[in-house]
């Protein structure tokens, strides 16, 4: 290992969740680059000239020139969308980048050709810390106003807001500072207030929908018998007064201050829940082929809940009803989908379409809203090449090199 990749492991905090494996000897051009050794966010600097050794007074001793650009470095250079709403009334799509750090803007109706490298968006929201994105991983676009609310994940804890209009680098029109680990996003518009989901407190937090600033929630669900273990997805179900939250299943136990895992699930609670309030019902089980269940949305109109299942690539489709280990009504997966590792969807009824924001793949695609099984999309907006897939680096915490495989590997 060299000493970038022992400095790397040494300074690693945070709980790995996802592991990119890339063998050496077969780098993509496009995707390895000369670049300066600037930060960046999905990065991995993978070898260091070969005249850097380690010795054993290494921390005390740097090389004299150990200030220099990398050999070499692995980056998507591509983005990768986590999460996705429609604009009914301008027709447009809106997707959101973690890997650049973005929203990028695209006609409802846009559809790549398979001959085509990609769509270029009609326009975008530039990342950075001017727009105070960065791993934005939750959007939501008021119906009546077109505004873009976009959640961070990881670095900045900041909501920010965008008028529909929004384009280039530009300020936030508002920002609120929300709790560290901040995922989902769902909004009541009757009542004017903004659920948040918490990874790493396993808990929903309350806002009113215009907070700003440090404003402090009006709520908050949390708690041993909540049985939210690291929560992901919300979707509101306004007609029944509802809330269903995805956990992956990272549990806490607090009165040993450690940690275990326990199945993926959809807990269920009153929309005014609060504080440590047992869910219920829950959605859990082999059958429920839950796996990393992230965003979804409620359709109260047919009595269903969609869920963007990343870990098995696949959106899976429940009865708002369900409890227990229940398998789902349909099930959309398979080759012809596109579907890969898919983070959030969204359900237009206007158009009777189902989308899907897939990570794995630079893509987001959309079916009709009782699309099952391995079907073809509708249309599909493709922001690479097809055959480029995601590297699924996302915010490396540490880095290690097999020996024996001659491989990189990149927790997450």
């Amino acid at each position: 290992m060299n000493r970038a990749s022992m400095a790397a492991a040494r300074q690693a905090t945070g709980e790995p969740q996802l592991v990119a494996i890339h063998p050496l000897p077969e780098m993509d051009g496009e995707m390895c680059q000369w670049e300066p050794a600037a930060a960046s966010a999905n990065v991995l600097l993978t070898a260091l000239a070969q005249d850097v050794h380690v010795s054993a007074d290494w921390e005390t001793k740097p090389p004299g020139n150990a200030d220099r650009a990398p050999a070499r470095i692995i980056k998507d250079t591509y983005p990768t969308y986590s999460a996705i709403a429609v604009n009914l009334e301008k027709d447009e799509v809106l997707l959101q980048d973690e890997n650049l750090f973005g929203i990028k803007v695209f006609n409802r109706t846009d559809n790549t050709p398979p001959t085509a490298s990609f769509t270029e968006p009609k326009r975008r929201i530039a990342g950075g810390g001017v727009t105070k994105m960065e791993f934005n991983c939750g959007l939501y676009v008021d119906p009546k106003t077109g505004d873009i609310y976009s959640v961070t994940n990881d670095t900045i804890d900041t909501l920010t807001v965008f008028p529909w209009n929004a384009e280039g680098v530009m300020k936030p029109k508002r920002e609120l500072y929300t709790p560290h680990g901040t995922f989902g996003i769902s909004v009541d518009e009757d009542a004017g207030e903004m659920y948040l989901t918490v990874q790493h407190q396993n808990s929903v937090v309350v806002y009113p929908k215009a907070a700003a600033g440090e404003d402090k929630p009006l709520r908050e669900l949390v708690g041993p018998k909540t049985q939210l273990e690291d929560p992901h997805g919300i979707a509101i179900d306004y007609k029944n007064g509802l809330m269903f939250v995805s956990n992956h299943g990272n549990a806490i136990v607090e009165a040993t201050d450690s940690g275990k895992f326990e199945p993926p699930s959809i807990t269920v609670y009153p929309l005014k829940a609060s504080g440590d309030t047992a869910p219920l019902r829950i959605i859990e089980g082999a059958r429920t082929r839950l796996d990393w269940p992230a965003g979804m949305r409620v359709d109260s109109e047919h009595g269903e809940l969609y869920v963007a299942n990343d870990g098995e690539s696949s959106i899976i489709v429940f009865k708002i009803t369900d409890s227990g280990n229940v398998a789902p009504t349909r099930v959309i997966r398979g080759p012809k989908t596109h579907v890969l590792n898919p983070t959030d969807v969204y359900v237009d009824l206007r158009h009777n379409e189902i989308w899907a924001a897939n990570m794995g793949n630079h893509s987001a695609v959309v079916f009709p809203r009782t699309a099952s099984g391995d079907v073809a999309p509708l249309r599909v907006i493709r922001s690479a090449p097809i055959e480029k897939k995601a590297l699924a680096i996302g915010n490396p915490g540490a880095v290690a090199y097999d020996r024996n495989r001659d491989e990189i590997l990149a927790p997450n």
